[in-house]
């Protein structure tokens, strides 16, 4: 009956051990990331909620992970880029994640004290090429494109002979210039003489300077208003709804994710959002997870764009007309073919008659 018992806690302790090594094994293989956002977090419904559905696709466990195998840390101002940057680093993170222009400079020099340490950042190509470090761009101009001809072409469908559209972005620079030049140039495709007006509110947290901005554009006749700014943006959404509700024709239109949700008002799917530019931030996300666990890891820049679906348009709203669908659609296949060549920049498309003097859009 002892020598049983021996044998039975021998063979106990033996898969005790097992699992326990079977479990440090397997905890081994998940890769650790953080995600560094500015002020306006993952609840932004736009860029960075984008960047961390990738994070949560990669792990698959709807959020169980966070905190261990992955975190969210939000800078209140940009004076704590660096020192969030230098923590997460000396951290216990395989990969530091970085949205959006405004983190360029302080990555640039962070990455260069940490060269074991692998970052991305999103938006950035202007960067020192380190090994240590993906800068991911996307070519924002194909989709704005896209949702430009849309709206013209939703436009033309009411009946309006002489539409006037608007953007609004978040902080001037060359990446938001290509949103805004996309629109424009989308637009004018098929209306030649539209009238179009910008304002930027250089923050990318208060929707309320958007939604003064969209009161005044609407009341002045503006039909559209397509707005690259973040949680800004969400102001002009908020503008539409109350207007559409009231038996206003004015329409916003998403960036980044699809913000057709954001803009429902009514029981039957009514929405305010005509359509959005889908720029697929989570894909970049994915794509650095899946190359740092792998090993397959090399710095460098990657570009997005229509041909590997990086950018898209949105067709959830059903307000959106087959007109209006089949036109970007068409647009589509111009891009890809190269029968259609969007500008990047102010200087290149003012050049061309193709937008007005005056815009608020910088290319640095």
């Amino acid at each position: 009956m002892k020598k049983i018992l021996v044998f039975a806690l021998i063979a106990l302790c033996a898969f005790s051990l097992f699992a326990s090594g079977a479990k440090e094994d397997a905890s081994s293989d998940q890769i650790k990331a953080v995600l560094l956002t500015d002020q306006t977090g993952i609840d932004d419904k736009s860029f960075n909620a984008a960047a961390w559905r990738g994070i949560l696709a990669f792990y698959g466990d709807e959020g169980a992970g966070r905190g261990t195998l992955y975190e969210n840390i939000t800078a209140q101002s940009t004076d704590e880029y660096i020192p969030n940057l230098k923590n997460a680093a000396e951290g216990d993170w395989d990969l530091i994640i970085t949205t959006g222009f405004t983190w360029g400079d302080a990555l640039n020099e962070v990455a260069a004290m940490y060269p074991d340490q692998n970052f991305i950042i999103v938006d950035v190509d202007y960067l020192t090429d380190r090994e240590n470090l993906i800068q991911y761009i996307y070519e924002e101009e194909q989709g704005s494109y896209l949702v430009g001809v849309a709206a013209a072409m939703q436009a033309k469908k009411d009946g309006i002979e002489n539409p006037k559209f608007g953007f609004i972005g978040g902080v001037p620079g060359a990446t938001i210039t290509k949103f805004e030049i996309g629109y424009f140039e989308g637009i004018k495709s098929i209306y030649p003489n539209a009238e179009f007006v910008d304002y930027y509110a250089n923050d990318w947290g208060k929707p309320e300077l958007a939604k003064a901005m969209a009161k005044n554009w609407y009341d002045s006749g503006v039909y559209c208003i397509f707005s690259a700014a973040g949680g800004t943006g969400g102001g002009t959404i908020a503008q539409a709804k109350e207007y559409r509700m009231a038996g206003k024709n004015v329409w916003a239109i998403g960036v980044d994710s699809d913000q057709y949700e954001d803009g429902l008002y009514g029981t039957n799917g009514e929405s305010a959002v005509l359509t959005s530019m889908i720029k697929k931030v989570e894909n970049s996300t994915f794509d650095a997870l899946t190359k740092t666990k792998d090993g397959t890891w090399k710095g460098g820049v990657v570009t997005q764009n229509l041909a590997n679906e990086g950018v898209g348009y949105s067709k959830a709203n059903p307000a959106l007309s087959q007109e209006a669908i089949e036109a970007a659609d068409k647009a589509v296949k111009g891009i890809l073919d190269g029968s259609i060549v969007i500008d990047k920049t102010y200087k290149a498309a003012l050049a061309k008659g193709l937008v007005p003097a005056g815009l608020s859009a910088i290319d640095d």
